[in-house]
């Protein structure tokens, strides 16, 4: 079996032709589309006419993503090509032109009076109601074109460079372990094994590669977190977290009411790693090296194949629709399995709208989490597919929606694990596994929001040393996990291998996380109350999540997220489940 991901009908290779020729095209088209708009956008002059050209024109612009696609791809499994990382400086510049034709649109709908009637009066336009609506609402917290221009070429030069060598440094860090040198998500999936030494050796290594490499990071997170307070000054938002609800379509209310309930929930959640650590035979809470530590006599690895089948058939008991598209992905080598020097750490999915596809990066080692992240990205590629039938311009999520199909993927593997297995080890190590990510996703993504929030503040004053780094993500860890952990043995340079920190344009990328877990928990519940109606009312709701803000797509499937009991409700589904853990 390859494990290799198959991305042959993108490009045979970026040395191919067709990818030269198309990537040319590309650049032209870009620089094209963008003397169009200063040309055309300057007056409000037959705004309906040069309204749906420019639908047109993106519309054309849309089949070059999968050149992209190639390029980011092909990287995120060799990072120390050379060619591909000059490639993709390439494709960056281009970027910052692309965003220059957006910029160009806003500001031209900021002067526009009557968008409504305009819309209405035309057939193209009217598919684009939302996307239009909501670039004119952005459009008092934009800059003039040149300096929106200036602030994306300087970044080519500071966030996006800081970015690679994060990216760099962490993806060929060697860590030495037990005479070895192991990458860094090997040694960290070494969490999850059934030996306690395996575990705290594996812990002590991880912690003392990161002094490698803790300073040239920090001036990283240092540089991106400058750069985006600087735009927010620039751009008149009151915080990098304003900017980040606007941007995320996310009313700062229904973010306020989950991150009440959260708080409020805390030391009910914290229950769950009190008990596991007195499983363990801890007296102050969990030590960080054991917050993963399997604690069921059910210690098997799966094969890869195992992983899949699990996985289908699960998917399969809930939807024929489901069962089909991760036999699909699988059947069509749309993920790359296992970890490799070069190769990023983490799992994600990656969507391609104009060919319909996905693929998925994993870094599988067979343990049952593992085939969770399998489920979850597979979540992923199920949006996506949900999404097929919409226009390519109304395909476009944001982070908080963009973890709930994953999530609710998670939890129909877990649930159907549980209902069919009649052995005590077995049904111990899903629910240890389903609360130890849960929690994962709500406890820690606590602490990591407190630890950005943080940074934010302190950056505003200076330059933020390593050692403040540290400090700060051990303050936020005792903040958020409480007695839950041992204070002795916390995980002081998370900061460096988590990269959400890392990306200017998607700050805060950790609540989204939250927001996932606990909205497809309550849509678990509708799941169950009644089966057939949510099913087709599940796939509209994924469909119109690029051409809605949150709050209503909250509405369309029948809650209301600015509720804080609607938060709690889905905690104490949660908390349901540590107190059937702790019995």
């Amino acid at each position: 079996m390859d494990s290799n991901w198959n991305l042959n009908n993108l490009y045979e290779s970026y040395k191919s032709e067709k990818f030269i020729t198309d990537l040319k095209d590309f650049e032209i088209s870009v620089n094209n589309t963008l003397e169009w708009c200063k040309t055309n956008f300057n007056n409000i002059e037959n705004a309906s006419e040069k309204l749906e050209r420019y639908i047109i024109k993106l519309d054309y612009l849309s089949k070059f993503d999968t050149t992209i696609a190639y390029v980011v791809l092909s990287l995120k499994v060799d990072t120390t090509n050379s060619e591909l990382l000059n490639l993709m400086s390439k494709i960056e510049k281009i970027l910052i032109d692309f965003s220059q034709i957006e910029n160009y649109l806003t500001i031209f709908l900021k002067d526009i009076e009557d968008l409504d009637t305009i819309i209405n009066n035309s057939d193209i336009l009217k598919e684009y109601n939302f996307i239009l609506k909501e670039a004119k609402n952005k459009a008092d917290k934009l800059l003039d074109n040149d300096k929106e221009y200036i602030i994306s070429k300087m970044s080519l030069n500071g966030s996006i460079m800081w970015n690679k060598q994060w990216q760099q440094l962490t993806s060929t860090l060697a860590v030495d372990y037990n005479n070895e040198i192991l990458t860094l998500p090997e040694v960290r999936n070494l969490a999850y094994d059934s030996d306690a030494n395996v575990r705290k050796e594996a812990y002590y290594a991880e912690l003392k590669a990161y002094e490698k490499i803790d300073i040239p990071v920090a001036f990283s997170l240092n540089g991106i977190k400058g750069e985006v307070i600087e735009v927010c000054n620039l751009k008149d938002y009151n915080s990098p977290l304003e900017m980040t609800l606007k941007n995320s379509r996310l009313d700062k209310e229904v973010f306020d009411a989950m991150f009440e309930a959260i708080k409020e929930s805390l030391p009910k959640l914290q229950k769950y790693f009190i008990k596991k650590a007195e499983i363990l035979g801890h007296k102050n809470g969990l030590p960080f090296y054991d917050l993963f530590a399997p604690i069921s006599n059910n210690t098997k690895k799966y094969t890869y194949e195992e992983a899949k089948q699990f996985v289908y058939d699960n998917f399969s008991n809930f939807s024929e629709k489901l069962g089909n598209f991760a036999k699909k992905a699988f059947d069509n080598r749309w993920i790359d399995v296992y970890s490799k020097k070069g190769k990023v750490g983490g799992a994600f999915c990656y969507s391609m709208q104009t060919i319909k596809e996905s693929r998925i990066l994993l870094n599988f080692s067979g343990s049952l989490d593992n085939i969770f992240t399998i489920g979850h990205e597979l979540g992923h590629g199920y949006h996506n597919l949900c999404l097929n039938n919409e226009k390519y311009l109304n395909t476009s999520y944001t982070m908080p929606i963009a973890e709930t199909a994953s999530t609710f993927c998670e939890h129909i593997l877990v649930k159907s694990a549980l209902e069919k297995s009649d052995d005590k080890d077995e049904k111990l190590a899903i629910l240890e596994n389903d609360l130890s990510g849960t929690l994962q996703c709500i406890v820690d993504i606590y602490s990591r929001f407190l630890f950005e929030d943080e940074v934010f503040k302190r950056r505003n004053n200076g330059l933020i040393s390593t050692e403040e780094l540290c400090n700060i993500m051990e303050d936020a860890q005792k903040e958020a996990y409480g007695n839950g952990l041992d204070h002795n043995y916390l995980h002081k340079y998370m900061w460096i291998c988590k990269t959400h920190y890392y990306n200017a344009n998607n700050n805060y990328y950790n609540f989204p996380y939250a927001y996932g877990v606990l909205f497809s928990k309550g849509l678990f519940a509708l799941y169950l109350k009644d089966k057939e109606s949510f099913l087709k009312k599940y796939d509209d709701m994924l469909s119109i999540t690029g051409k809605s803000d949150l709050y209503e797509v909250g509405k369309f499937i029948g809650v209301d997220l600015k509720s804080k009991d609607f938060w709690l409700s889905s905690l104490n589904l949660i908390i349901e489940d540590i107190e059937k853990y702790c019995a």
